[in-house]
Protein backbone atom coordinates (compact mmCIF):
# COMPACT_ATOMS: atom_id res chain seq x y z
CA UNK A 1 0.00 0.00 0.00
CA UNK A 2 1.47 3.54 -0.27
CA UNK A 3 2.22 5.52 2.30
CA UNK A 4 4.24 8.86 3.08
CA UNK A 5 7.85 8.54 2.52
CA UNK A 6 10.41 11.63 2.19
CA UNK A 7 13.44 11.52 -0.12
CA UNK A 8 14.81 14.93 1.24
CA UNK A 9 13.41 17.87 0.91
CA UNK A 10 10.71 15.77 -1.51
CA UNK A 11 7.82 13.56 -0.60
CA UNK A 12 6.01 10.60 -2.45
CA UNK A 13 2.56 9.45 -1.15
CA UNK A 14 3.87 6.04 -3.13
CA UNK A 15 6.17 3.04 -1.69
CA UNK A 16 6.01 -0.45 -3.10
CA UNK A 17 6.12 -2.41 0.32
CA UNK A 18 7.69 -5.19 -2.18
CA UNK A 19 10.83 -3.51 -3.32
CA UNK A 20 13.74 -5.71 -3.29
CA UNK A 21 16.03 -3.90 -1.82
CA UNK A 22 16.18 -1.75 1.18
CA UNK A 23 15.39 2.40 1.95
CA UNK A 24 18.80 3.11 0.74
CA UNK A 25 18.67 1.37 -2.40
CA UNK A 26 14.73 2.82 -2.71
CA UNK A 27 16.35 6.20 -2.57
CA UNK A 28 18.86 6.01 -5.18
CA UNK A 29 16.16 4.11 -7.64
CA UNK A 30 13.95 7.16 -7.03
CA UNK A 31 16.35 9.81 -7.53
CA UNK A 32 16.99 8.70 -11.21
CA UNK A 33 13.49 7.01 -12.15
CA UNK A 34 11.55 7.96 -15.26
CA UNK A 35 8.96 6.18 -14.13
CA UNK A 36 5.72 7.41 -12.56
CA UNK A 37 3.14 5.37 -10.13
CA UNK A 38 -0.60 6.65 -11.49
CA UNK A 39 -3.42 6.30 -8.83
CA UNK A 40 -7.08 6.75 -8.57
CA UNK A 41 -7.61 5.91 -12.18
CA UNK A 42 -11.39 4.56 -12.83
CA UNK A 43 -11.83 1.53 -14.39
CA UNK A 44 -12.69 2.86 -17.43
CA UNK A 45 -10.01 4.77 -18.80
CA UNK A 46 -8.52 3.68 -21.29
CA UNK A 47 -4.49 3.26 -22.00
CA UNK A 48 -5.45 5.92 -24.71
CA UNK A 49 -6.70 8.65 -22.71
CA UNK A 50 -3.88 8.31 -20.12
CA UNK A 51 -1.25 8.78 -22.94
CA UNK A 52 -2.81 11.50 -24.63
CA UNK A 53 -2.72 13.27 -21.11
CA UNK A 54 1.03 12.62 -20.24
CA UNK A 55 2.23 13.25 -23.44
CA UNK A 56 1.70 16.75 -22.73
CA UNK A 57 4.81 17.07 -20.68
CA UNK A 58 6.94 15.03 -23.12
CA UNK A 59 7.61 11.85 -24.27
CA UNK A 60 6.05 8.58 -23.38
CA UNK A 61 7.85 5.50 -23.27
CA UNK A 62 5.34 3.15 -22.27
CA UNK A 63 2.29 2.67 -19.93
CA UNK A 64 1.93 -0.28 -18.31
CA UNK A 65 -1.79 -0.47 -17.22
CA UNK A 66 -2.77 -1.86 -13.69
CA UNK A 67 -4.88 -5.29 -13.83
CA UNK A 68 -7.38 -7.39 -11.42
CA UNK A 69 -5.57 -10.54 -10.54
CA UNK A 70 -8.03 -12.80 -11.44
CA UNK A 71 -10.16 -10.78 -14.17
CA UNK A 72 -7.21 -8.92 -16.22
CA UNK A 73 -9.44 -5.95 -16.31
CA UNK A 74 -8.26 -2.27 -15.34
CA UNK A 75 -8.37 -2.01 -11.66
CA UNK A 76 -7.40 2.12 -11.36
CA UNK A 77 -3.67 2.24 -11.38
CA UNK A 78 -1.05 2.21 -13.64
CA UNK A 79 3.07 2.71 -14.66
CA UNK A 80 3.82 5.79 -17.03
CA UNK A 81 7.52 5.56 -18.37
CA UNK A 82 9.55 8.55 -20.02
CA UNK A 83 12.33 8.45 -22.10
CA UNK A 84 13.51 11.34 -19.34
CA UNK A 85 13.65 12.52 -16.01
CA UNK A 86 12.64 16.08 -16.34
CA UNK A 87 9.71 15.26 -18.11
CA UNK A 88 8.28 12.94 -15.50
CA UNK A 89 9.45 15.78 -13.13
CA UNK A 90 7.22 18.26 -15.40
CA UNK A 91 4.76 15.16 -15.26
CA UNK A 92 4.26 15.12 -11.39
CA UNK A 93 3.77 18.78 -11.17
CA UNK A 94 1.59 19.66 -13.84
CA UNK A 95 -0.73 16.50 -14.13
CA UNK A 96 -1.02 15.23 -10.71
CA UNK A 97 -3.97 16.70 -9.05
CA UNK A 98 -5.41 17.13 -12.06
CA UNK A 99 -8.75 15.53 -13.60
CA UNK A 100 -9.35 12.38 -15.67
CA UNK A 101 -12.85 11.04 -15.90
CA UNK A 102 -13.78 13.05 -13.60
CA UNK A 103 -11.57 11.85 -10.99
CA UNK A 104 -8.83 13.62 -9.34
CA UNK A 105 -5.49 11.28 -10.25
CA UNK A 106 -2.37 11.41 -8.31
CA UNK A 107 1.47 10.73 -10.31
CA UNK A 108 4.48 9.59 -7.91
CA UNK A 109 7.57 8.54 -8.52
CA UNK A 110 8.07 4.79 -8.51
CA UNK A 111 11.52 3.23 -8.52
CA UNK A 112 10.62 1.11 -11.75
CA UNK A 113 8.04 -1.55 -13.04
CA UNK A 114 8.81 -5.11 -12.30
CA UNK A 115 6.76 -7.84 -14.16
CA UNK A 116 3.85 -8.60 -11.73
CA UNK A 117 3.60 -5.28 -10.59
CA UNK A 118 0.90 -4.68 -13.19
CA UNK A 119 -1.16 -7.13 -10.95
CA UNK A 120 -3.89 -5.85 -8.35
CA UNK A 121 -2.46 -7.23 -4.16
CA UNK A 122 -6.05 -7.60 -2.71
CA UNK A 123 -7.49 -10.55 -1.57
CA UNK A 124 -10.15 -10.56 -4.32
CA UNK A 125 -7.54 -9.22 -7.38
CA UNK A 126 -8.07 -5.95 -7.02
CA UNK A 127 -6.08 -3.21 -5.54
CA UNK A 128 -5.93 -3.30 -1.58
CA UNK A 129 -8.12 -0.50 -1.02
CA UNK A 130 -11.17 -1.38 -3.28
CA UNK A 131 -11.15 -4.52 -0.47
CA UNK A 132 -12.39 -2.03 2.12
CA UNK A 133 -14.45 0.93 0.53
CA UNK A 134 -17.75 1.88 2.32
CA UNK A 135 -18.78 4.35 -0.27
CA UNK A 136 -20.46 3.89 -3.26
CA UNK A 137 -18.41 4.58 -6.03
CA UNK A 138 -19.01 4.22 -10.09
CA UNK A 139 -16.06 4.46 -11.40
CA UNK A 140 -14.21 2.11 -9.12
CA UNK A 141 -16.96 -0.83 -9.50
CA UNK A 142 -19.51 0.50 -7.17
CA UNK A 143 -19.06 -0.50 -3.38
CA UNK A 144 -16.00 -2.14 -2.18
CA UNK A 145 -15.75 -6.01 -2.54
CA UNK A 146 -16.65 -6.74 1.69
CA UNK A 147 -19.44 -4.13 1.07
CA UNK A 148 -20.66 -5.95 -1.81
CA UNK A 149 -20.32 -9.57 -0.11
CA UNK A 150 -22.09 -8.05 2.63
CA UNK A 151 -25.03 -6.37 0.06
CA UNK A 152 -25.36 -9.43 -1.85
CA UNK A 153 -25.66 -12.41 1.24
CA UNK A 154 -28.81 -9.14 2.77
CA UNK A 155 -30.60 -9.79 -0.71
CA UNK A 156 -30.64 -13.41 -0.97
CA UNK A 157 -31.57 -13.77 2.50
CA UNK A 158 -34.80 -11.08 1.37
CA UNK A 159 -35.23 -13.76 -1.93
CA UNK A 160 -36.21 -16.76 0.18
CA UNK A 161 -37.18 -14.73 3.32
CA UNK A 162 -35.33 -15.71 5.73
CA UNK A 163 -34.89 -13.56 9.09
CA UNK A 164 -32.10 -14.15 11.34
CA UNK A 165 -32.64 -15.69 14.95
CA UNK A 166 -32.17 -12.74 17.46
CA UNK A 167 -33.50 -14.47 20.56
CA UNK A 168 -32.34 -17.74 21.39
CA UNK A 169 -34.09 -19.47 24.35
CA UNK A 170 -31.75 -20.66 27.07
CA UNK A 171 -32.39 -23.19 29.71
CA UNK A 172 -33.96 -26.59 29.67
CA UNK A 173 -36.81 -27.60 27.71
CA UNK A 174 -39.39 -29.65 29.88
CA UNK A 175 -39.82 -33.17 28.63
CA UNK A 176 -43.30 -34.12 26.89
CA UNK A 177 -45.05 -36.86 28.69
CA UNK A 178 -46.80 -39.58 26.93
CA UNK A 179 -49.52 -42.07 28.24
CA UNK A 180 -48.90 -45.08 29.21
CA UNK A 181 -49.64 -48.23 26.69
CA UNK A 182 -51.13 -51.51 28.30
CA UNK A 183 -49.37 -54.47 27.45
CA UNK A 184 -50.81 -57.36 25.95
CA UNK A 185 -49.48 -60.72 27.47
CA UNK A 186 -47.42 -61.91 24.36
CA UNK A 187 -45.76 -58.25 24.83
CA UNK A 188 -45.55 -58.76 28.85
CA UNK A 189 -44.12 -62.05 28.30
CA UNK A 190 -41.72 -61.02 25.18
CA UNK A 191 -40.42 -58.65 28.43
CA UNK A 192 -39.75 -61.21 31.30
CA UNK A 193 -38.04 -63.28 28.19
CA UNK A 194 -35.63 -60.16 27.38
CA UNK A 195 -35.50 -59.55 30.81
CA UNK A 196 -34.16 -63.00 31.95
CA UNK A 197 -32.14 -63.17 28.79
CA UNK A 198 -30.38 -60.08 30.42
CA UNK A 199 -29.66 -61.08 34.10
CA UNK A 200 -28.11 -64.66 32.22
CA UNK A 201 -26.03 -62.71 29.94
CA UNK A 202 -26.81 -65.78 27.03
CA UNK A 203 -28.64 -64.36 24.21
CA UNK A 204 -29.47 -66.25 20.91
CA UNK A 205 -27.93 -66.12 18.15
CA UNK A 206 -30.64 -66.27 14.10
CA UNK A 207 -29.03 -69.36 13.76
CA UNK A 208 -29.37 -70.86 17.22
CA UNK A 209 -32.83 -69.35 17.28
CA UNK A 210 -33.78 -71.42 13.94
CA UNK A 211 -32.00 -74.56 15.49
CA UNK A 212 -34.15 -74.18 18.66
CA UNK A 213 -37.10 -73.76 16.28
CA UNK A 214 -36.57 -77.01 14.38
CA UNK A 215 -35.73 -79.16 17.43
CA UNK A 216 -38.83 -78.28 18.80
CA UNK A 217 -40.98 -78.95 16.11
CA UNK A 218 -39.27 -82.60 15.26
CA UNK A 219 -40.01 -83.05 19.19
CA UNK A 220 -43.72 -82.06 18.63
CA UNK A 221 -43.72 -84.06 15.26
CA UNK A 222 -42.03 -87.52 17.07
CA UNK A 223 -44.80 -86.81 20.12
CA UNK A 224 -47.64 -87.09 17.68
CA UNK A 225 -46.37 -90.61 15.61
CA UNK A 226 -46.30 -91.84 19.26
CA UNK A 227 -49.62 -90.98 19.97
CA UNK A 228 -50.66 -92.57 16.63
CA UNK A 229 -48.52 -95.65 17.08
CA UNK A 230 -50.14 -96.23 20.84
CA UNK A 231 -53.93 -95.77 19.62
CA UNK A 232 -53.28 -98.15 16.91
CA UNK A 233 -51.93 -101.07 19.02
CA UNK A 234 -54.18 -100.36 21.98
Amino acid sequence: MAHLYAIGQQLTLYRDNKYPGGPQEFDRAIAVSTTLYIGNLSFYTTEEQIYELFARCGEVKRIIMGLDRNTRTPCGFCFVEFYTREDADDAIKFISGTRLDDRVIRADWDAGFRESRQYGRGSSGGQVRDEYRTDYDPGRGGYGKQKQAELEREANREAVGYEPITDIPTGLLPIPSYPAVSQSPSSSSSSSTQKRRHETGYYESPSEKKKSRSEKDDLQYSSRNDDNYESNYN
